[in-house]
């Protein structure tokens, strides 16, 4: 009877997927994306290049913003070179993994993403907030107050930007513009009223834009966090937390940080 019970303890366990003692476990020696781009000797990296002062991609082609220097950063010390590739918000969680080994470029930590790939730690705080002409300033101030009819809100297409305006405004004119890069001359022509995006854009906008104001950027609607995505891939993924978890501390991170954003 105790042989027939332990034969039937071991068929559970068999089952169940759970190996006898000294066994390997399920996938154990398979190769990881770390390994396969050490051997490649480049990493590619997907970015919109359309969300500064996160990443920019100007008309010859050049990439600019805090997080292509951070990618830079990340290339260096995994000793590989960096190759940045052209996506789009709408493709960006189905090209990781498939055109590039991770994604970069102000992302937000979002559950929907989170179902296609993993998210390193965080590394800036944000949340949603409105950027208009300074004129309009205290028009603009709540959510009540922009969802009105005749208010036209601009909105690039495919990200939370979008997802945000569509759940929170129902009154007021969506205008979807598809160029992230040209969008705010859009206000400052007047044809759009406002835009809803991340205080750190609308920080930087302002900046750059004498006839804009960031409304109430250090009290946003929301709360949000930026992080890389990536595959699935716990390997690759601890080796980009402990780069990360470093650079945040060793003074990488504000260095590059400081010139985007002060």
């Amino acid at each position: 009877m105790k042989a027939k019970v332990l034969t039937f303890g071991v068929a559970v366990l068999t089952v169940l997927g759970i190996g006898t003692a000294g066994a390997a476990p399920k996938g154990h020696g398979a190769q990881s994306r770390l390994d396969v781009v050490q051997a490649r000797g480049e990493i590619r990296v997907c970015s919109t290049g359309d969300y500064r002062p996160f990443t920019y991609r100007d008309a010859a082609g050049a990439w600019s913003g805090i997080d292509i220097d951070l990618a830079g950063d990340l290339a260096r010390r995994l000793g590989v070179r960096l190759q940045l590739v052209q996506t789009t918000w709408k493709a960006i969680a189905d090209d990781v993994g498939r055109k590039c080994d991770l994604a970069t470029g102000g992302v937000s930590v979002t559950l929907d993403r989170a179902k296609k790939g993993f998210y390193t730690v965080p590394y800036l705080r944000d949340g949603k907030t409105p950027i208009t002409l300074c004129e309009n300033e205290k028009r603009f101030q709540t959510l009540e107050q922009i969802d009105q009819p005749g208010v036209r809100a601009i909105v690039n297409p495919g990200g939370t930007n979008e997802q945000f305006a569509d759940a929170n405004l129902e009154r007021a004119t969506i205008v979807r513009h598809p160029d992230n890069n040209t969008i705010f001359a859009e206000i400052l022509a007047g044809r759009a009223d406002l835009m809803i995006t991340d205080a750190t854009e609308t920080r930087w906008q302002a900046k750059r834009n004498p006839r804009l104001c960031a409304v109430h950027p250090d009290e946003p609607f929301t709360f949000s966090e930026k992080a890389y995505l990536m595959p699935r891939d716990i390997v690759f993924k601890e080796w980009a937390d402990q780069w990360l978890h470093l650079a945040l501390n060793d003074g990488t991170y504000a260095r590059i940080a400081k010139p985007w954003l002060g």
